[in-house]
């Protein structure tokens, strides 16, 4: 008998195609089933099942509540089975799009997906969506299982059109291996015997196609990868990196490099969970002790010398966004490898992906569910493959700064050569040095409010102070800015992002040459207030909310642009119907209806002057 082996696959398709009930009828064909477990099936069936008086296989796996009262699964349910041949480990994936992401978690380790095409419907967009997601993921290999054909009478031609129908999404996804088979997952027909009912079906039954299906052994034949996840230091005597071999092997004696500073040395011990080993393989979880002493932490890697990763902070990917908040380029994200976590931006978004053409659509954004091709940028370089060629070290996850909530999921696909020819230039004259023949102390300061709040006023009021005082000072208005440097863009919520990483870089490389630098924007979002803000050294950035009503502002109506929007005749218009995000921790706040103008602009000076900063 051939070696065992493990077959980790999924089951995808649209909704109601039959998933939960192959996973089901699987289970019971090859005897994972207790009699316990057939009674609390029995009994579920009556009261849950869609089935009249049959079983209802489908309850082994939809175990959420909320999914037997919709009749739809909506998590990954994870099970297990096997036969004399095999094992296998199945994930049962969402079909409802809504659930499209759940589908991208199930595909992230699978070797095979089976699609399941409802004969009565044939090919869905749902069905596309899933094929693309499971071959961008890295499957090459799917079973296309026709189900339901005992709805359509067993029909040859039915199941025939279907498979040619397929063989084009097929082409268009570069698939290398499509076995088609019909089946009824709900009477066996073709699961683990062949069915009289399809005589003219001759190939195998389903569980063949997965006993005998190829297991690529992409980890263990990939080069040498330990994301390092801790260093490890009990004792002076002892200093290890531990990690899980993400692929390839390494033997005790081997040489490794450190893979972000090119340092090499060479491996002279190996501890595992029962003490020192001569090898280490992938998915093993171990500690590596190095022959010299060489800087490495959490987020590097190490590698084999002739076979090093890519290290850059730009690089090309698709990215599954999974978040009811729209994928905004410019917006702050943190960026989370296997062992890695840095602060990250979509630089560009190249295209978005049309999942039932399978065309590439100019977009500015992605929603939920959406698949898009980007340019991504790290503020510190960042060890990767390309998911092609390893799963582990090439994906990455986008997490909302705001939220912490899980945004997106990315595939990278290759560095952009220009990471690598662009570095940064020493300059003997810097920023302290700028700041000391100014004699001051260089700071951003960033008013934000409404439009009409009043801040371009107290800004202008401001500077003139300083300006009393010999201070050097330069003010950045909103305004002012979108007549050159902004003016190609609108005020969508994605232009309006890339208005303020514009203005945030402007205003750093201003403070850099020691000015006092005055900034008056709207500014409506948090992440992008946060972003400015984490831009410049410790200390040298100053929120400052000019807290104004609406209702206040509208009445002001200065530029009478309130009038318009509330005509409709501006769209997008902030506290109307583009959101306001008031600070939660601004340094100061500025109330116009208490104070002048006057009066607040010499509050400010006074609070900077204590600060030492003028």
């Amino acid at each position: 008998m051939a070696e065992t082996t493990l077959l980790r696959f999924i089951t995808c398709g649209s909704v109601d195609d039959g998933k939960s009930t192959l996973i089901g009828r699987l289970l019971h064909e090859t005897r994972q089933i207790f009699e316990d477990q057939a009674d609390a099936l029995a009994r579920d069936s009556r009261k849950h099942g869609t089935t009249g008086d049959d079983v209802d296989y489908a309850l082994l796996v939809d175990g959420l509540e909320a999914e037997r009262e919709q009749g739809i699964t909506i998590d990954v349910a994870y099970r297990f089975f096997a036969t004399p041949a095999r094992k296998f480990i199945v994930a049962d994936t969402p079909g409802h799009e809504q659930y499209t992401r759940n589908m991208a978690t199930g595909a992230s380790t699978a070797d095979l997906a089976i699609v399941l095409v409802d004969a009565r419907k044939g090919v869905l967009t749902q069905t596309r969506r899933h094929s693309f997601i499971a071959s961008l993921l890295g499957i090459r290999h799917v079973i296309l299982a026709v189900n339901k054909i005992d709805l359509m009478g067993f029909d040859q031609a039915v199941f025939d059109d279907i498979v040619s129908d397929y063989a084009e999404v097929a082409g268009h996804l570069g698939l290398e291996r499509v076995e088609a088979i019909p089946l009824s997952a709900r009477y066996g027909d073709n699961i683990a015997e062949r069915s009289a009912r399809l005589s003219w079906y001759g190939g195998p039954t389903l569980i063949e196609l997965l006993e005998r299906a190829p297991t690529a052994n992409r980890a263990g034949a990939a080069p040498f990868r330990l994301p390092i996840q801790y260093v490890s230091r009990p004792n002076l005597d002892f200093r290890g990196f531990a990690g899980t071999v993400a692929s390839g092997e390494i033997a005790a004696g081997d040489p490794v490099t450190v893979a972000k500073s090119g340092v090499s040395t060479r491996v002279s011990r190996i501890v595992g969970p029962d003490g020192d080993q001569e090898r280490a393989t992938a998915g093993q979880a171990v500690t590596l002790v190095l022959a010299d002493e060489v800087e490495a932490s959490r987020g590097n890697m190490l590698c084999r010398p002739t076979e090093r990763p890519e290290v850059a902070d730009q690089f090309a990917a698709h990215i599954v966004w999974m978040d009811e908040q729209p994928m905004l380029p410019g917006r702050s994200y943190w960026l989370r490898t296997e062992t890695d976590q840095v602060p990250a931006t979509i630089t560009e978004l190249k295209h978005r992906q049309d999942v039932n053409s399978f065309a590439h659509e100019a977009a500015k954004s992605l929603e939920l569910n959406e698949i898009g091709l980007c340019n991504l940028s790290t503020q510190a370089p960042v060890a990767f493959d390309a998911y092609a060629d390893n799963r582990v070290t090439g994906a990455f996850i986008l997490i909302d700064r705001m939220t912490n909530a899980t945004a997106g999921a990315g595939m990278i696909l290759h560095p952009l050569r220009r990471a690598a020819n662009v570095h940064w230039q020493a300059i003997t004259v810097d920023a302290e040095a700028r700041a000391a023949l100014k004699h001051q102390k260089p700071a951003v300061l960033w008013f934000t409010g409404l439009s009409g709040s009043g801040k371009s006023t107290i800004a202008n009021l401001l500077e003139k102070k300083l300006h009393a005082q010999g201070r050097h000072t330069f003010i950045l208005d909103g305004d002012n800015v979108r007549h050159g440097l902004n003016r190609d863009l609108g005020f969508t919520e994605v232009d309006r992002v890339e208005n303020i990483r514009r203005v945030a870089e402007v205003a750093r490389l201003m403070a850099e040459a020691g000015l006092l630098v005055i900034v008056s924007f709207i500014s409506p979002f948090r992440a992008e207030r946060r972003m400015a803000r984490e831009l410049m050294p410790e200390g040298q950035f100053v929120e400052i909310f000019v807290d104004t009503p609406f209702d206040v502002c509208a009445e002001r109506d200065p530029k009478g642009l309130y009038a318009k929007a509330l005509r409709g005749e501006i769209a997008n218009f902030t506290g109307l119907d583009s959101p306001y995000e008031p600070p939660e921790h601004a340094e100061l706040r500025l109330d116009t209806q208490e104070d002048s103008a006057d009066a607040l602009a010499e509050r400010l000076e006074a609070w900077l002057s204590a600060r030492g900063y003028c």
